[in-house]
């Protein structure tokens, strides 16, 4: 079997489940090199993965390293200009989303992809590659609900990490851009039309140092899409009881609903609180197996030759989205998009 070697730029949380998959899960690839300009990731990297080429500089790894692909989960502001180096070194790319922090960096990244159509290039919206996610997919386009005029998405993430949250906020470009663009790309994707206009606000309740960063805990936004079909979004980062995904899609003939109880198992406890179900604690958690199956579709497509579902210009679009969500946000205004 022809193995693809993968170097990864980025061993935070996220960086570690790829690389898990990439060194562990993946039959077919084969994870050679790491990148980080944190000491300890690159630790991780020798002790946990028995990766030995390991770099702080990312053009060096792409200069030096024995790798015909790389995979990039870094800080979203680095992103673009590292697939720009890696494809024009000859490498394949898999990154981690959003493609750009504005629409000017995605443009770049269009570019560089257009430049080597011999190099597979995914970007990692993984609740596409979700069971669920995909099942409702597939029941759409098969007429289960009739025409879809509306997507709910529910997005908060668990107060056991809000103080993560607020040290991020500073650089993450305002709520919507850090915690919505999953959304907006699986409204995209389940209603098949774009956006044309957006309304948002947000509020801070129990953290002030979100509102004191220019940012807020929650938020929320309506879209309106060029097939009349209507988008709600709910973000937030304060959820007391774990990780809250959900999403409805409703439709002409029916509605499908997804994880209406971000359960974290099968299993019930009924004790003196009653019949309870525990929640999912995380994102690495909720889309473990996402993650997973999202990167043996790369893997998958570098060895056959093939370009994945998820392409470049999704990115550009959810960004572009996310960016007129945040003016609609800041001004209180409708925005069209």
């Amino acid at each position: 079997m022809k193995k693809i070697k993968v170097g990864i730029a980025g061993l935070g949380r996220l960086g570690k489940v790829h690389a898990n998959n990439l060194a562990y899960k993946i039959p077919n690839a084969e994870l050679t090199a790491a990148c980080s300009i944190v000491p300890a990731e690159l630790e991780y990297a020798k002790e946990k993965l028995g990766v030995t080429d390991v770099y702080t500089d990312f053009r060096e790894m792409l200069a030096k390293a024995d790798i015909d692909a790389v995979a990039i989960v870094t800080t979203s502001s680095e992103h673009c200009w590292q697939i720009e180096a890696a494809l024009d070194a000859g490498k394949h790319v898999f990154t981690d989303k959003p493609l750009g922090v504005d629409v000017a960096q995605c443009k770049m990244a269009e570019a560089a992809v257009e430049r080597h159509p011999e190099l597979t290039f995914m970007l990692g919206f993984m609740r596409r590659y979700d069971k669920s996610y995909a099942y409702a997919k597939q029941q759409i386009e098969a007429g289960a609900i009739g025409t879809p005029y509306m997507v709910k998405a529910t997005g908060i993430d668990p107060e056991a990490f809000v103080d993560g949250a607020i040290r991020f906020c500073h650089n993450s470009g305002g709520i919507f851009l850090d915690m919505a663009i999953h959304d907006i790309d699986l409204m995209r994707w389940f209603l098949g039309a774009e956006a044309t206009e957006v309304y948002a606000l947000g509020t801070t309740v129990k953290h002030p140092e979100f509102r004191e960063a220019g940012d807020d805990e929650t938020a929320a936004a309506m879209y309106k899409f060029e097939n009349g079909a209507i988008g709600i979004i709910h973000v937030g980062r304060t959820a007391p009881y774990g990780y809250h995904v959900e999403t409805e899609i409703v439709g002409t003939e029916g509605t499908l609903r997804i994880s209406g109880v971000p359960a974290k198992n099968l299993t019930q406890i009924y004790n003196v609180n009653g019949a309870c179900t525990e929640c999912v604690g995380s994102f690495p958690e909720r889309f473990d197996e996402a993650y997973l199956i999202e990167m043996q579709e790369f893997i998958d497509c570098v060895c056959e030759g093939k370009q994945p579902g998820v392409n470049v210009y999704d990115g550009t679009k959810s960004t572009a989205i996310g960016y007129a969500t945040t003016e609609a946000w800041k001004t209180g205004k409708v925005v069209k998009i």
